[in-house]
């Protein structure tokens, strides 16, 4: 009898952040010559690796079910998975929520938070690739960092960008409609930087 193909998690895993990396890049695309109509046009390509990401998700939960022996502990191959699903569920929510909000014309900053998040979701990339061989990394402790060091200076874009709406925004639509785009950029940025925090916790667990 053939003997069963091992399950690869990390491949999975690293499949499951490819696809987050690749929607923020979709995003950056759509939003670098913005218009509500391109954004309705080609945000569909962004929903369906959000759906493939569903998918895989799926797939790793299902093979954790019959799984004997895991590479690494099971719940920390479900956080992982889920923070990696937070992150590509984020951007697929920005899209929809740009839409929904009939947002017009984008501003200056929510354009850096993308090209952050572009940033991030490819360190969040590199990292994920290199967990599965962690033990001999010369490079994830740095991509850990770097991601890191994206969310900080997201934060303080985020102080930024909500101090000028409320100081400068006197139309309380506007404002509502900018705290909620600047709110779920921030949520992407944070989730970007969940993912390395947890992979920076496990390879402490695991050496």
């Amino acid at each position: 009898m053939a003997r069963k193909k091992q399950f690869n998690y990390f491949g999975e895993l690293e499949h499951l952040a490819k696809n987050a990396h690749q929607a923020a890049e979709l995003l950056e695309r759509i939003t670098s010559d913005y218009s509500l109509e391109k954004l309705e046009n080609e945000a569909e390509q962004i929903h369906i690796l959000e759906r493939e990401g569903d998918r895989i998700v799926q797939k790793i939960m299902s093979e954790l079910y019959i799984s004997f022996i895991t590479p690494i502990d099971r719940e920390d191959i479900v956080e992982i998975t889920q923070r990696l699903d937070d992150v590509l569920d984020t951007i697929n929510s920005i899209a929809y929520l740009l839409s929904s909000l009939v947002v017009k014309e984008l501003t200056e900053n929510s354009l850096v938070f993308i090209a952050y998040a572009v940033e991030a979701t490819a360190g969040v990339l590199t990292a994920t690739k290199e967990f599965a061989k962690f033990k001999n990394s010369k490079i994830l402790h740095a991509m850990i960092d770097e991601v890191s060091e994206i969310e900080g200076k997201a934060d303080k874009l985020y102080s930024d960008s909500l101090k000028e709406l409320f100081t400068n925004e006197q139309n309380p639509i506007e404002v509502i409609r900018w705290k909620n785009v600047y709110d779920q950029l921030e949520e992407l940025l944070n989730a970007s930087e969940s993912v390395v925090d947890v992979i920076g916790g496990l390879v402490i667990k695991n050496s």
